[in-house]
């Protein structure tokens, strides 16, 4: 089952999917905020959103996983 994981240390943004979308690769999931600029987390696969794992607001380390596809 891929993941979806935090390329940078920082705080989520903005989430751009929700549970049951189809991404596929390059989608912007996920948008992430660190020293003041936007930077989007896109999809390495396609698939189907099974779950979400951050919230707007919370912080996250590189190589946390943000969202999970099956």
């Amino acid at each position: 089952m891929p993941d979806i994981e935090a390329h940078i240390t920082g705080t989520v943004w903005k989430i751009e999917c929700k549970v049951g979308d189809k991404v596929e690769e390059g989608d912007t999931v996920v948008i992430l905020e660190s020293m003041k600029m936007e930077m989007p987390v896109e999809a390495e696969d396609e698939g189907t959103v099974k779950e979400i794992l951050c919230e707007e607001g919370q912080a996250v380390n590189e190589g946390d996983t943000l969202v999970r596809l099956e």
